[in-house]
């Protein structure tokens, strides 16, 4: 939940960001992180270092608190004048897990004219808090030596390739900070510091490539004034566009690295494309008959992009992905603006981009034509209550098998007609773990599901045929209940057992809808605004973080869904449909193989083994959370 664990890299790049939080807060000009001989690491910055008082209402020193307690960062203040506005930190659980995860943790602060120790073992304090001599009063910094427990991990091995690669982007991004990194295994010194920042890094992955338009570099920042963002909150972005070879694509949201995109990125190819296709139409360049999407102009753009975003929604505590909606409009709007100045004050350079991105379209629209043509012969005849998209190309078009009419009327109000086509399905499928492939269609839903994908039902052992396969992402869409659980496991049966290649394939997904809205009346400079929670876990965090600023909270609104049929279309569509903003789990086989996972389920969903069931709810029962 908190880490990755194929090795330690993670939890000890939560500490190298609470370090460079003090470089984005402007405290530390240098991180150096050293890989000690015994496979320790040591990361050391020369910032204010942790706080060592007393904490008035735990009752112990600040810095024990937050090595040894979750929820306890100190990065909730987000006023004016906050030490961490712009944190990566949302939760106060990095250091935390970093810390439970490790053989021991020491940590040495320099503050105050006086140095001081602290040391855990196994995530317990075995040394508390000690003064353990003077120092100058300019000296201060934080030092955090880790040695990770190779229990927790497939490889105790930190990969020195991407740790390298993390610290040269925090240097990337903290222009003029210099970040070091030692091995003392090796002896090797590795040293960054980019007084050009994000230009001279992508120019410098990028080197030797042909480009079709000079770099395009922009940043925009939120001032006091501003009705719609809080202060500081925007983005600096590098983009080029190339003629060949591979992108590089690389975004952060303060300073945290998001290899996973998000809402940020959304953002960024919403602008660009709206820019360029503003530009074109203004020109009387596209073609008729040719329609522009955002994948034609984002094709060969490489780009670097950096937002601070005031309360970082993440998907994950890895934070691999941004998920806060504002993002999009905050990204879109301030690079949209920027590119289309400088398309209009360069309209040759303007019209390479267009002309490229119109030539991307019209290579998709020939692409789409034959798939069409191949699939037109012999198609069946779609379900009535199938309402389907005008796209044929299956790299975008998206099916949603949806629990009840009443949501699915929502969903079809609230979708993208061009890619998304919604089924919904009435009552429970049918369990079909031990229905005979010949007696499946003698179900109707069952029958509506096969026709509206195109595919037939076919074994594990089986080569099938997916030529026909309508829609490449099949989206399981049901209540965030236990009903709605019920019929997703009902679901991802049928799709186990008679259409397992569309698994393997990478095509089934479950979407996510939130259980809670929070409704947050507006304080000081920030706007009204709705936070949706999938569970009780976030809903709790998100109600923790209101409680730490200056918001009554009893002026604060808790809705529960009931279910999706409860939900406008507005709402379905911003957070369970819209590809930007909503949260897709991708279905996949378990980690432990094919055979183990077919046991599961036979033992899950086959008749005959109740007593099988009851012991292993007897064994397991205590795993599952209840939602009282």
């Amino acid at each position: 939940m908190y880490t990755r664990t194929d090795n330690p890299l993670h939890i000890v790049q939560e500490v190298i960001d609470n370090a460079a939080d003090e470089a984005l807060a402007g405290f530390a000009r240098t991180l150096t992180v050293t890989v000690l001989a015994d496979g320790g690491i040591e990361v050391e910055d020369d910032g204010r270092g942790i706080p060592v008082g007393i904490h008035p209402e735990e009752h112990a020193p600040v810095v024990e608190l937050v090595f040894s307690r979750l929820h306890a960062g100190g990065k909730f203040d987000k006023a004016d004048g906050g030490a961490y506005a712009f944190s990566g930190g949302l939760h106060g659980v990095g250091v935390s897990v970093t810390n439970a995860l490790s053989t021991r943790l020491e940590v040495t602060i320099w503050r105050d004219a006086q140095a001081h120790d602290i040391a855990f073992e196994g995530g317990h304090l075995v040394q508390p808090l000690q003064v353990i001599g003077a120092v100058g009063k300019r000296k201060t910094g934080t030092r955090v030596r880790v040695w990770p427990d190779a229990r927790y991990f497939d490889s105790a091995q930190i990969p020195m390739g991407q740790l390298a690669h993390v610290l040269r982007s925090k240097a990337v991004l903290l222009s003029g900070v210099t970040v070091k990194l030692i091995n003392r295994k090796t002896g090797q010194e590795q040293n960054w510091c980019y007084e050009n920042g994000l230009r001279g890094y992508l120019e410098q992955e990028l080197e030797g490539a042909e480009l079709l338009i000079p770099v395009f570099e922009g940043q925009q920042y939120a001032q006091a004034d501003d009705d719609t963002f809080s202060q500081g909150e925007g983005a600096h972005w590098v983009v080029a566009w190339t003629t060949e070879g591979t992108v590089v694509r690389e975004s952060y949201v303060n300073l945290i690295p998001t290899s996973a995109g998000g809402t940020h990125e959304a953002g960024l190819r919403d602008g660009l494309f709206t820019a360029v296709r503003n530009f074109a139409e203004l020109h009387s360049l596209i073609p008729k008959g040719v329609k522009l999407l955002p994948e034609d102009v984002f094709a060969r753009a490489s780009f670097v992009l950096s937002a601070k975003v005031l309360d970082p929604q993440f998907q994950g505590q890895i934070k691999e992905r941004l998920n806060s909606r504002d993002a999009v409009r905050l990204v879109s709007g301030y690079s949209r603006n920027a590119l289309e100045l400088y398309l209009h004050a360069n309209v040759e350079q303007g019209k390479k981009l267009a002309d490229s991105a119109i030539r991307q379209a019209q290579a998709r629209a020939r692409s789409a034509q034959r798939v069409e043509k191949r699939k037109s012969s012999g198609v069946a005849v779609l379900p009535g209550k199938l309402t389907d998209c005008e796209s044929h190309d299956i790299t975008r078009t998206e099916l949603f098998l949806v629990e009840g009419d009443s949501a699915g009327g929502s969903a079809k109000m609230g979708r993208d007609k061009e890619f998304q086509a919604i089924l919904p399905l009435r009552g429970k499928v049918l369990n079909s773990w031990e229905v005979d492939r010949d007696r499946l269609f003698a179900n109707q839903e069952i029958h509506d599901i096969s026709v509206a994908i195109g595919v037939d039902p076919h074994s594990v052992d089986s080569t099938p045929d997916l030529s026909g396969l309508r829609y490449g992402r099949i989206c399981i869409l049901s209540d965030a209940d236990v009903d709605g659980s019920h019929i997703q496991v009902l679901l991802l049966t049928l799709f186990f057992r008679h259409f397992p290649k569309l698994i393997e394939a990478g095509h089934i997904y479950v979407a996510r809808p939130p259980l809670f809205r929070v409704d947050i009346p507006a304080a000081g400079k920030r706007v009204a605004r709705k936070v949706y929670c999938l569970d009780q876990g976030e809903l709790d965090a998100v109600l923790e973080k209101i409680s730490t600023e200056s918001i009554r909270m009893e002026s604060v609104s808790i809705s529960r869904f009931k279910g999706l049929g409860e939900m406008s279309a507005e709402q379905l569509w911003d957070t369970t449909m819209n590809p930007d903003t909503r949260r897709l789990l991708p279905v996949s086989w378990g980690a432990e193989g094919l055979a183990p996972t077919l046991d599961m389920f036979t033992m899950l969903m086959g008749k005959g083994e109740a007593a099988q069931r009851r012991s292993w709810l007897e064994e397991k029962g205590n795993l599952a959370d209840v939602d009282v």
